[in-house]
């Protein structure tokens, strides 16, 4: 428990000391604190020699200035009643030296029962300076006035003696005034300063605690600023509209904040642009290598075909009846060979954006129609059911050979994907923006996570890729840029009982 106490100390010592508003209210705390002790010792320890210093010079200028006015004074009375009124207005008593060293003059008090001892110690105060035969006589030959604090003491208390020569009348005057109330002043002051002192330490704390967290809130401010940004969380701004360093520095620091949001910012958006393009290249390499394989499948195939049938012909190891039937297999793999560089061609030119197109007013029923007309045997064979759900006709501007291209295909996937006996429906929907062209046939739905795929070059929901099937995986990916160039909308959707294909022609 004890070494839990201590272990809290030091951290909130360690806190203190690393937390500048502490820091800066120990500090001015105890500049104030010192510099008021130090005045007020120093008031202390020189307060009363300064006091009796000014005492001694002021006694010594009221004398002489009592000499003037008594030299000027022949009356007794006038003289009487000028020394009762030095003496009350500074509290001292006048004692008159003739040239004999007799005492001439010395005020007697108006009270009868005045205390006789303390005029006893005056005149032996007086007395005993003047044996002092060398500061008499430098006194008289120098003509200067002196001070002294004597040693002697009245009722318990030293005394200030002012000499001042009369030169006039070889006279010597002297003043006598108490210390007494030097001492009960500094004793005063002693008392009053140690309340003063406590009341100004309490002063000084508050009006430290107040400049600290004056100077020191805007300071914390900027450092809260300052660590919200070395966490890259430029949002936080310093909000400190003072109008000196520190407003200055705020304003920097928010300067600093902004420029560094705005390059970061820059950053992010390059590297995503860069993750974007290496996705991309990565993206492109990848179709580079699969166009590669797709066609060397495609071409491998017809090219050994061609080749084995052609070399059994040459060696006549096929019966002459037979001759005819593999002739006609080397054409239509020839056929086969033709159409998909023709294709990859077509494509080449549709993805490169140098395919033109030679737009013409039509309407596109016409077209459908045209198309079904040229299927009609197969779909016949196939026992399909055609479903035309044109209810008007719709005239489109649009390159016509490049559209018919779009349908066939269309049309040639739904009779491949469709079973016997199934359905295939044409459609065309107006609405009051657009006007969407479908597709849709009866049989075996897309798999939901390749229906965004089967736009790429060369993909083929069969992965073993199988002749048999039909398509080399290129005719979707020839539509695809064929509506992208017409800036037709397109997509492919699984229905209740089959497939949809379709695009959107928007109305200007």
């Amino acid at each position: 428990m004890k070494i839990s106490h201590i272990i809290s100390e030091n951290k909130l010592v360690t806190r203190i000391r690393k937390n500048i508003t502490w820091k800066l209210f120990i500090i001015t705390a105890l500049v104030f604190i010192i510099f008021i002790s130090s005045t007020l010792t120093f008031q202390m320890l020189f307060f009363g020699k300064f006091y009796i210093n000014k005492k001694e010079s002021n006694m010594l200028n009221q004398v002489e200035k009592f000499r003037t006015l008594y030299n000027k004074t022949n009356d007794e009375d006038k003289l009487a009643n000028l020394i009762r009124r030095f003496e009350q207005n500074n509290n001292a008593k006048i004692v008159i030296m003739d040239r004999s060293g007799k005492i001439k003059f010395i005020t007697k008090p108006e009270d009868q029962s005045y205390d006789k001892v303390r005029i006893k110690a005056i005149n032996d105060i007086i007395v005993s300076w003047t044996m002092n035969s060398d500061l008499l006589e430098q006194v008289k030959r120098d003509n200067r006035s002196v001070t002294v604090i004597t040693q002697k003491k009245i009722n318990g208390t030293k005394n200030i003696l002012t000499v001042v020569p009369n030169k006039k009348n070889m006279e010597i005057i002297f003043s006598i005034t108490s210390l007494q109330p030097v001492n009960e002043a500094s004793s005063v002051i002693k008392e009053f300063y140690f309340y003063f002192y406590i009341g100004a330490i309490v002063l000084i704390l508050i009006l430290c605690l107040m400049y600290t967290n004056m100077v020191s809130k805007p300071l914390v401010k900027l450092n809260d600023t300052a660590k919200k940004m070395a966490a890259l969380d430029f949002s936080e701004k310093c909000n400190i509209k003072n109008e000196d360093e520190i407003g200055n520095l705020a304003s920097t620091l928010n300067f600093l904040s902004y420029n560094l949001d705005k390059a970061l910012t820059s950053v992010n958006a390059a590297n995503e642009k860069l993750e974007k393009d290496i996705e991309k290249e990565r993206n492109i390499d990848k179709a580079r290598k699969e166009f590669i394989a797709a066609v060397s499948h495609e071409l491998k195939t017809p090219i050994n075909l061609i080749g084995g049938y052609a070399e059994g012909l040459k060696d006549g190891i096929f019966q002459e009846s037979e001759r005819d039937q593999y002739i006609d297999i080397i054409i239509d793999e020839s056929n086969k060979m033709a159409n998909l560089v023709s294709d990859m061609l077509n494509l080449s030119h549709l993805e490169s954006g140098t395919m033109k197109l030679s737009k013409e007013e039509f309407f596109i029923d016409d077209l459908i129609e045209c198309v079904i007309r040229r299927f009609y045997k197969v779909i016949k064979d196939k026992g399909i059911t055609i479903n035309c759900n044109i209810i008007t006709k719709t005239k489109i501007w649009a390159d016509w050979d490049k559209m018919e291209q779009v349908i066939t295909n269309f049309t040639t996937n739904a009779i491949k994907n469709t079973y016997e006996g199934g359905i295939i429906t044409f459609a065309i929907e107006e609405e009051s923006d657009k006007t969407i062209v479908s597709v849709e046939n009866t049989g075996k739905g897309i798999p939901e996570e390749e229906l965004g795929k089967i736009w790429d070059n060369f993909y083929k929901l069969d992965k073993s890729r199988n002749r048999k099937l039909g398509g080399t995986g290129i005719g979707l990916a020839i539509v695809k840029n064929i509506l992208i160039l017409h800036g037709y909308k397109y997509g492919v959707e699984n229905t209740d009982n089959g497939v949809k294909f379709y695009f959107v022609i928007c109305k200007v």
